[in-house]
C-alpha cells in the first residue's frame, strides 16, 4: 500500500482559509451552478459541503443507530451510484487497497468523536493481547485526570461520562459483574447504541480534547478559527465553542488534540470527489511515542466521519 497519499497533519492548516500571513490571497471563487454535468473541481469548499450533505440527508433517517452494524463498503458506493462519478471511482480505489468495510455513525456532530471512542476499545478489545492492551488504556485514561483538573474542569463534572469509558475497558479485562460477560463485538456495539453510555464517552472526550488544546495553547493558538467566519479565536473561546459543545464537528485541531491525549495512531481518509484519478488521501495523525501502533482509520465525507476497515 505504499502508493496511497499519506499527507502529514500536524501543520494544522485551518481548512479552506489562506494562510495567515498571505494578504494578497485572491478572492474565494465564486459559486457556480450545480448540475449534473458539473465538474466538482469548478464547485467550492462550501458547495461540495452541501452537496455531501444533500447525500447523507438521503440516505439517512433519524432513527439511524448512533453507530451501525459493520457493513460492506458497496453499500456506501450504492448511495453515490446516481451522484458525481468522481465519489465512486474514490470508493473504488479505496476497495481495491483492501477497505472492504465501514461502520456507519449517526451525522449529528458528534460522529467524530463516537467513531473514534468505538474503534479505539475494538481495537484493543481484538487485539493479540487483550488483557495487556486493555491494562495499557486504562493507564492512559487514568492519566488524562489530572489534565481536565489543571484545566479546570472539576472532578464532579467529568467523572460520570469517564466512567462510561473506564467500565468499557474494565469489561476486557474482566467480565461484567451483572451479565458475567466480558467485552465482545456484539455488546460493544449494544452500548454504543444506548444513548446514555455512547453519550457520555463522547463528552469525555470532547472534554479531554478541550484540556489539551488549554494545555498546550501556544501549539494550538495559531490554528483556531471561526469555521464559519474565519476569524481568530482566544483558545478559551474556541474550546467552549467548538470542542465543549456537543454537536460541534471536528476538525484537525480536534483530531490532533485527541490522538495525543490518548496516544493514538490515526488515519483519515478524505472521500471529497476531487481526485479525477479516483485515488484518496490520507492524512495522518501520529503519536510520537506510539509510532508502533496500529492506527485507527476513519473516513472522512465534508461533514462526516464513519469508520472503516481494511481487512485484508
Amino acid at each position: 500500500m505504499s502508493d496511497i497519499t499519506t499527507p502529514v497533519a500536524p501543520k494544522l492548516e485551518p481548512a479552506a482559509l489562506p494562510p495567515v500571513d498571505d494578504v494578497n490571497a485572491p478572492p474565494p471563487p465564486l459559486a457556480v451552478p450545480v448540475t449534473e454535468a458539473t465538474e466538482l473541481s469548478q464547485l467550492t469548499t462550501a458547495q461540495v459541503y452541501e452537496l455531501n450533505q444533500s447525500l447523507l440527508d438521503e440516505a439517512s433517517d433519524v432513527e439511524r443507530p448512533l453507530i451501525d452494524q459493520l457493513l460492506p463498503i458497496s453499500a456506501l458506493r450504492a448511495e453515490y451510484e446516481n451522484g458525481n462519478p468522481a465519489f465512486t471511482k474514490q470508493i473504488d480505489w479505496l476497495t481495491e487497497k483492501g477497505y472492504q468495510y465501514i461502520r456507519r455513525t449517526r451525522g449529528d456532530g458528534d460522529c467524530f468523536y463516537r467513531s473514534l471512542a468505538f474503534a479505539y476499545v475494538e481495537q484493543i478489545m481484538s487485539s493479540i493481547q487483550p488483557d495487556d492492551s486493555a491494562q495499557k488504556a486504562l493507564t492512559v485514561l487514568r492519566d488524562t485526570k489530572p489534565m481536565l483538573e489543571q484545566a479546570g474542569f472539576q472532578e464532579i463534572v467529568y467523572q460520570d461520562f469517564y466512567e462510561e469509558l473506564e467500565s468499557l475497558l474494565l469489561r476486557v479485562l474482566r467480565p461484567n459483574e451483572i451479565t458475567h460477560q466480558r467485552l465482545d463485538t456484539v455488546t460493544l456495539l449494544q452500548s454504543f447504541q444506548t444513548p446514555e453510555v455512547s453519550n457520555s464517552i463522547v463528552v469525555y472526550l470532547r472534554l479531554l480534547t478541550s484540556a489539551q488544546v488549554r494545555a498546550d495553547p501556544d501549539a494550538f493558538a495559531p490554528f483556531l478559527f471561526h469555521p464559519e467566519i474565519g476569524e481568530p479565536l482566544e483558545v478559551r473561546e474556541f474550546c467552549e465553542a467548538f470542542i465543549e459543545a456537543v454537536g460541534k464537528e471536528a476538525d484537525h485541531v480536534q483530531m490532533t488534540a485527541l490522538s495525543r491525549a490518548l496516544g493514538l495512531n490515526v488515519d483519515v481518509a478524505y472521500l471529497d470527489g476531487r481526485d479525477s484519478s479516483g485515488q484518496v488521501d490520507f492524512v495522518q495523525f501520529r503519536n510520537p511515542e506510539g509510532s508502533t501502533l496500529t492506527p485507527i482509520t476513519l473516513l472522512y465525507r465534508p461533514g462526516h466521519y464513519d469508520i472503516l476497515l481494511n481487512m485484508g
